[in-house]
Order: structure tokens, then sequence, then C-alpha cells
């Protein structure tokens, strides 16, 4: 009897075993090329069955994936390569292949068969980035036993079965594309990635496949929201679309629901804690990111004294979860990160006496753009690069989609166009933190201290920025 097919990429189909063959194969490779426990191997590839391949070898060995966007430029590549020591790379990137010596996933994987030692729940299983304080990204250290809980947890709150079929289209190096790949294979779930994200591809399969779980984040659901010909797709096959990253833009998922028939599942997580809370599956609302999930607990702090407060009252969320990350890298990222074992997520928010959590805002400078967070200092740092550019400063304004755009405010010493400021940025950052425009200004607010006074410049520039 055929193993069944737990992964599908265009015309290929695995089944567990083919995956762990390969797998095996992989191993032994990396075996002999040096690789051993807490080995921490810089991984960037496109999504692709051999994404999967990768990280299960590397587990078998006791090393570490070191998560790196494809769509990182070389200085934040060459960053990810520092800040996380990996000394070995695996991937399909010509930007890894030429700061490291890379084992190229385009070339044959063996099929073999193996015996390996790990994991080991203590080890760093998975480095995931996150924007810095100080600009650049800061790896986000998850060891087997945390990433192992957040499998858990997701799998209970998504309610997966063997008889789900999901597809991945968000990218493997962002914490969610590989918990949805992990999670599926764990929960024996039918899987198919997608190279990369198309909204008509990604509707397409749900009626051809039969999908019966959908992920999104805003601009997918308003993507699906507007899409013209919505109704001529066959969407029965869903239980519910997962939305995550932001709190639910309500009229954008009720027009969904009006046009398909199909439910929302609104989600709550991040890179630190992968899954905080979701929505009860017979009973979700669009005005709230759900209760907190299986032993995960979360509460409210003021934010101006930092004690915790009721329920009903307005405050930064704390979160202390089995899930919760190892801690950052570089070390001193985790000053102020965590207030005696509980996680400070930056987050404001409401916790109401039945325990539903509603967000209301970001406490810390993070720009939230299609699921990403950006650091302003990152791109102010290409920005202050340029010749004509005495200071700037960047800050994030509503999209209306549920997230933020990119403006940047430019004290310039000679006219500059702000297209060449946008591509400047554009050509040396990922293409998600390019500015949408720039404004220029005679001075950047700034604090006695030089803290740049950002709510100043979007109350100030916002509505220019916008035109």
């Amino acid at each position: 009897m055929a193993e069944p097919v737990v992964l599908t990429f265009g015309d290929e189909s695995y089944s567990v075993i083919d995956l762990e063959r390969k797998a095996d194969g992989l191993a032994q490779e990396l075996s002999s090329r040096g690789v051993v426990r807490r080995t921490r191997v810089a991984l960037m590839s496109s999504n692709r069955p051999e994404f999967v391949v990768a990280v299960l070898a590397l587990w078998r060995l006791g090393a570490a994936v070191v998560l790196i966007s494809p769509a990182w430029k070389r200085v934040e590549v060459q960053h990810a390569i520092e800040v996380s020591a990996a000394t070995h790379a695996v991937g399909d990137s010509p930007v890894l292949a030429d700061l490291m010596s890379m084992r190229d996933l385009d070339d044959p994987i063996p099929a073999a068969a193996g015996s390996f030692p790990g994991p080991w729940p203590e080890d760093d299983a998975v480095l995931v980035f996150s924007s810095g304080t100080t600009g650049m990204p800061k790896a986000v250290r998850h060891t087997h036993a945390s990433f192992t809980a957040a499998v858990r947890h997701w799998r209970d709150a998504l309610g997966l079965t063997v008889d789900d079929r999901i597809q991945v289209l968000t990218p493997p190096s962002h914490i969610l594309g590989l918990l949805n790949i992990v999670t599926a294979l764990e929960a024996g779930a039918w899987m198919r990635l997608h190279r990369r994200f198309d909204l008509d591809v990604m509707l397409r399969t749900i009626e051809s496949d039969r999908i019966t779980v959908e992920m999104a984040v805003a601009p997918i659901a308003l993507a699906i929201a507007a899409h013209p010909t919505l109704e001529h797709y066959d969407l029965s096959s869903l239980r519910y679309i997962m939305w995550g990253a932001t709190p639910v833009t309500v009229g954008v998922a009720a027009e969904v629901t009006r046009r398909t028939g199909v439910t929302w599942l609104p989600a709550y997580g991040a890179s630190e804690v992968p899954v905080i809370a979701c929505n009860p599956l017979d009973d979700p609302r669009l005005d709230t990111v759900g209760r907190a999930v299986g032993d995960v607990e979360v509460r409210v702090t003021s934010l101006d004294s930092g004690v915790v407060v009721g329920s009903g009252e307005t405050g930064e969320i704390q979160v202390r979860s089995p899930s919760l990350m190892a801690g950052y890298l570089p070390d001193n990222e985790n000053a102020g990160a965590f207030v005696d074992g509980w996680y400070r997520t930056g987050d404001v928010g409401v916790v109401d006496a039945d325990g539903w959590i509603r967000l209301v805002d970001r406490s810390k400078e993070m720009i939230k753009v299609r699921g990403f967070q950006v650091a302003p200092a990152e791109i102010e740092a290409v920005l202050h690069g340029h010749p004509a550019v005495a200071d700037c400063a960047v800050f994030g304004v509503d999209d209306g989609f549920g997230g933020e755009r990119i403006v940047a405010a430019v004290h310039a010493v000679r006219p500059v166009a702000d297209g060449e400021l946008i591509d400047l940025v554009g050509d040396t950052l990922a293409g998600y933190k390019r500015p949408s425009a720039i404004t220029f200004v005679d001075d950047i607010p700034r604090l006695p201290s030089g803290k740049v006074l950002r709510r100043v410049l979007k109350e100030s520039y916002g509505c220019t920025a916008d035109k």
C-alpha cells in the first residue's frame, strides 16, 4: 500500500518516508562537511521541498537552523551570519553563496537511511530574525523545547488533523511559515508548497485541492476582498481563514465572508512567542485576537509604572509561555525584553474579565509592514549614507489595511529626488523596507537626548505623506 502524500510542490509529491530518507541523505552529507551538534547553519531558501528536507536534516544532527529571508540583500545577510555566528550554509541564494561556502539545494539530495542522535530539547532549534532596537535585525533563539511547545499550541488552536489540507505561501524564513510547515507534518495533514505568493493561484488551489485551512495577513485579506471575480471560486472546502500579524480589519473580513461564506479565525503571536492567543473554532470573533492558548499566560501592565493592572484596563501585553524564546542575539538586545520571566511584547492592549484580548497599539517604534516588523533605524542608517541627507527620521503611517507603510522625513543639504532616496533603500535592504514616500523637512524634531519625536512627525507630516 502506498504511503500517504504529506507534501506537494508543483507535480512533485512526497510521503513522510520520502522526506525522512532525503533528510537522512542530506544529514549524512552535512555531517561529512563538519556539521555537528550545536553548529549554527544559515538556511536561505525559497519555498520548496528541499527547504523542508534541510530543516529536518539539520535537526537530525542537533544543529540549529538560522533562517535568512530570501528577500534580503548582501548587507542584511552578512549581518545575520555575523550575529548568529553561523559557520555553514545551505540554500539556493547566490547572495549567501557569495558570502559562505553553501550546499546548494538545486543540487540533487540523495536518499539514504540512517540513525542520528538529535535533537536535544535544550539545544537551539531555530534562529529567526526580528528588527533590533539598534536598527539591524536581531536573532530570536528558539530551543527544540520551545518550538515544540509552539507547534503543540498551533495544532490545538487550529484543530489541525490528518483530514486537513493546507497550502503554504508565506516565506519559510518567517516564524509563521516554518510553524505552519512543521505543524502540518506533526498533524499528518496534506500540504502544498508554493514558490511565491500569487492571489489567483491561491484561490484556484483552494478550489482544486479542496484546502480546508487558509492563512492570511491583512494585505492578503484585502486582496481577497477586492478580487473582482471572487464569487467564481468555490471556497466551500475551507473551515476558516486564519488572520494573523495585525488586528482584523472588520470591514474587509466581513466583505470576504459576505461574498464567500467563509469565516475568519483571528490569532495572535510573535517571533518571540509564536502562538499567544487564538479565537475558539466554534465561536470566532472579529473584535479580538482571542484568548490565550493552552498553557500560555497573559497579563497587562501599566505603561507608566509597569505595575500589573486589572481586567479591562489598557497597558502593555506581557506573556509567559513554554514556547517563549531562549533569548536574543546579540545579547545586549535582551536588556528590557523580560520582566521576572515575562516577555514584554511591546503591544498595547486590554484583557477583559473573560480573557478576551484586544490589541490597541504598539508601544515600540517598529513599523508593521505586511506582517513584517521594520526598524526605523535600519532605514535611517541607509539614508544617512547619501551625501545630500543631513538628517532623517523614518516612521509608519496607517496603510488603511491594518498595517503600516513607511515614510521617511529627510532634511537635505542640497536638492535630491525622492525616487533616488527610495531606490537607495530598495537597493540596499529588502523590498518591503522601501519607503512609500519621502517628505522633505527643515529639521527633524528631537528631544534634548537626541531621541526622534516620531509622533510629532506623524502629526505634522502624515497628511503630506499620504498625498
